[in-house]
């Protein structure tokens, strides 16, 4: 089971699962889910490693590894931190 802290509240997510619904638990917005609208961004703080890697937020949003979509992240395994 992966860690997803945010704002130091820690969810717990299953290794490989998308981290969408911990992140809307956390409070972070949500408008389409499918990465085009750019409401969910996150900063990863730590474990950028722990997270799959980018897909369409690299090509159609300009994002990095530590600027991401809620909605399109992946936690493989490990702790993740991020914030909103």
């Amino acid at each position: 089971m992966a860690k997803l802290i945010i704002d130091n509240v820690t969810y717990e997510v299953p290794d490989g699962e998308q981290m969408a619904q911990a992140c809307e638990t956390a409070g972070i917005p949500f408008s389409c889910n499918s990465g085009v609208c750019g409401t969910c961004q996150i900063e990863i703080l730590e474990g950028a490693e722990n997270i799959n890697e980018l897909n369409r937020e690299e090509t159609e949003l300009a994002m990095d590894r530590t600027h991401r979509l809620g909605c399109q992240c992946k936690i493989l395994s490990g702790t993740v931190k991020a914030t909103y």
